[in-house]
């Protein structure tokens, strides 16, 4: 009991040591007085809203719409590359992360004042919203074969299990380990998620909306998939869609979301990783390839 302490006590001394350099850091220079950031975001937000929604026609009855949301996504990946660009770099990179995570609350609550004038519809729709949540096991269908054609091996299981999100991210660590190939596979989809996930559902969903004859509503709970930015990604193309729902397609992605969230959770636990885990060990003899990276030996 004693060691369990002590390590305890050095534990929360490190965890001290780093909260108040971190407060320091945020007394001597506060991120959110950064002027220039918020002024180049600004002047993002503004082009992009004067360029306004695009639609892209595909092929007869079929069009990709591109939101405002990409335009800025797109700018400011430039803004953050180009080299006479000197006010942003990698800290500004980390202020905007933290202030995103702040200000889609208010996309958060938008969404909830839309399931609460919608609630009526909620529950007459209230199997459905949580049957939807199996469909997060597509993933493993579709994407293990893939993954193990590719060449992952375990790897394949952390992939594949999830979107890959914090709630997610968790569990796979917690039950493999954080050195563990299914941990490594995880933290892999959760930086590709970060990077290019809401830009890839904002299209998917245009193609979707546009090819699939399915109610409006089924694509407004096919957006709640657990991530807020990946959730507003799709439900922009969605609601341009069908205008004239706008509010109860904002009910149900909110709803669903929070549902994802909440409840997603145990679907990966109880269901998503143990057939996961099932399908591997029946696929990987069968259509498994020598591994992309070698493994360590012991």
């Amino acid at each position: 009991m004693s060691i369990i302490s002590k390590r305890n006590n050095d534990t929360e001394d490190i965890r001290h040591i780093y909260r108040d350099k971190t407060d320091r850091r945020i007394l001597k220079k506060n991120p959110w007085k950064d002027y220039g950031l918020h002024i180049s975001v600004l002047i993002l937000v503004v082009i992009a809203e004067l360029i306004g929604p695009m639609k892209i026609p595909v092929a007869k009855g079929v069009e990709i719409s591109i939101m405002p949301l990409l335009y800025t996504m797109i700018l400011g990946l430039i803004f953050y590359l180009a080299k006479p660009i000197t006010w942003i770099q990698r800290k500004q990179s980390r202020v905007a992360e933290g202030a995103m995570m702040l200000f889609i609350g208010v996309l958060i609550a938008k969404l909830a004042v839309s399931s609460g004038q919608s609630i009526h519809l909620i529950f007459e729709m209230g199997s459905a919203l949580m049957l939807q949540e199996l469909g997060h096991l597509a993933t493993i269908l579709i994407a293990l074969p893939i993954a193990l054609l590719l060449g992952f091996k375990r790897e394949a299981i952390g992939m594949t299990s999830s979107i890959g999100r914090e709630p997610e991210v968790a569990v796979v660590v917690d039950k493999y380990g954080f050195n563990s190939p299914e941990s490594r596979g995880i933290f892999a989809l959760f930086i590709v998620g970060t990077i290019i996930g809401t830009v890839f559902i904002s299209f998917l969903t245009s193609i979707c909306v546009s090819v699939i004859p399915l109610h409006p509503y089924a694509f407004a709970m096919a957006s709640g998939v657990g991530s807020a930015s990946m959730n507003a990604a799709s439900l922009a193309p969605t609601v341009a869609a069908f205008p004239q729902l706008a509010t109860q397609i904002e009910a149900f992605a909110g709803f669903s979301n929070l549902l994802s969230f909440s409840v997603g959770i145990y679907i990966v636990i109880f269901v998503a990783i143990p057939l996961t885990e099932k399908l591997y060990g029946i696929l990987e003899p069968k259509i498994g390839r020598d591994p992309i990276v070698d493994e360590e030996e012991g």
